[in-house]
């Protein structure tokens, strides 16, 4: 197993930041034209993209407390060496084979690894260079990711302009590459593993997993943590399988020469990225990432933003109006993203912490399953341009749970 080997020590925090960009560029070469590939080259109607996004999520609900609970017991390094070699599998699958059910196949393999990586490679940064650390950490790399995924978009949009296939396959090659990385240098010196006794067995995972649960039915604020983040991923599914379906059904894109019209998904990409990174800056020098009450008024501001930037992407009735609530929208999804990390690191102790990161990427993949079936269906009956205004609309009640966090427990 890849938690036996003896890498050669590294340091953890540049290690983190060169995984957080690597990672990065690959995601962002078959995020910037997955979409455009399933609608054009595979051809999948609105009701199949739901479906190959909830393939993906029920593979995650299922699948994240099981993964989540082998980080804490048994290595949190195998569980992050895993999710990306298991990524990189999925990328290859999904460019190699374009047919409606190899992509529920490569949905499957990428939704498990999600849950391999989704708990463990924060839990790993924290135990090994501490929480206060990890909290900077948090913020840094994800810029970093804005930085080599910015760069990835160019790559990826000019492979695809000869082949749609070919960007997603090579974004997976680089992930088994990462993979074989990790395997050679990545430490894990913080972490205390249990002894092979108590390790083999199942009673000890299942103990494993009921002390996070307990912590988080104990703590109001980790409560009110899986409360927004079920919200969000409600919101977060229709937006994300149906926004690109938006843009080439209701607009008719603008002429770029002689360019083919992918290189439009890497412009929205490319602006959209250093907006994001600028956003995060500013979040990192104006933001106490280890108080509560200044996280939770940072995510306000955040979502009131984003409830207007997709409101704006999907009511607006010019080009214009439609790329500035899209990168409105994504500056303030990249920004959330560290600070979510940071309130729930800020709550939970390390035995059980990627256990409760696990229970919150569950309570994630709960609320992409639950919302987007009915975004899905009202698209289908109706348009999809009131089916991303409901989805927005579904991100109102998150604002109340993070009032209520942020007044002192009684």
């Amino acid at each position: 197993m890849f938690s036996r080997l003896s890498p050669a020590k590294a340091d953890a925090y540049k290690l983190y930041l060169v995984l957080s960009g690597i990672q990065s560029f690959a995601m962002t070469m078959v995020f910037t034209v997955n979409l455009v590939y399933q609608v054009k080259q595979v051809g999948l109607n609105p009701l199949q993209l739901v479906l190959v996004g909830t393939c993906l999520e029920l593979t995650a609900f299922l699948m994240e407390i099981p993964t989540g609970v082998v980080a804490d017991v048994y290595s949190r390094r195998l569980s992050v060496i895993t999710g990306i070699a298991l990524l990189g599998l999925g990328f290859v699958v999904e460019g190699s084979f374009p047919v409606f059910e190899a992509l529920l196949i490569a949905q499957i393999i990428m939704g498990l690894g999600y849950t391999f990586l989704s708990g463990a490679q924060s839990a790993w940064i924290v135990d090994e260079i501490g929480g206060t650390r990890a909290s900077a950490a948090f913020l840094r790399s994800a810029q970093v990711a804005q930085v080599t995924g910015f760069v990835a978009i160019f790559v990826s949009v000019a492979v695809a302009s000869v082949s749609l296939q070919v960007a997603i396959v090579s974004a997976g090659i680089i992930m088994l590459a990462l993979a074989l990385f990790l395997v050679l240098l990545m430490p894990e010196e913080g972490f205390k593993r249990q002894e092979a006794s108590q390790r083999e067995n199942w009673t000890t995972l299942f103990a494993t997993f009921r002390s996070g649960l307990r912590l988080v039915r104990r703590r109001r604020l980790l409560l009110l943590i899986m409360a927004a983040t079920i919200i969000h991923g409600a919101f977060s599914e229709g937006f994300d399988r149906l926004w690109t379906a938006h843009l080439l059904g209701n607009f008719t894109l603008p002429a770029l020469g002689q360019l083919d019209e992918i290189v439009w998904f890497g412009v929205i990409s490319a602006v959209g990225m250093p907006l994001s990174l600028l956003a995060m800056e500013y979040i990192g020098r104006g933001v106490d990432m280890t108080s509560n009450r200044s996280v939770t008024l940072a995510l306000t501001v955040v979502y009131v933003a984003m409830i207007a930037g997709v409101l704006l992407f999907t009511l607006g009735e010019s080009f214009a109006l439609l790329l500035l609530g899209l990168w409105i929208t994504g500056a303030m999804r990249a920004i959330r993203n560290p600070l979510m990390e940071a309130w729930i690191n800020q709550h939970t102790e390390s035995g059980v912490r990627a256990t409760v990161l696990s229970i919150q990427g569950q309570a994630d993949a709960f609320g992409q399953i639950a919302g987007g079936p009915v975004v899905g269906a009202i698209g289908h009956f109706s348009s999809v341009r009131m089916a991303i205004t409901i989805s927005a609309l579904m991100l109102v009640p998150i604002l109340g749970v993070f009032r209520r966090s942020s007044r002192p427990k009684r």
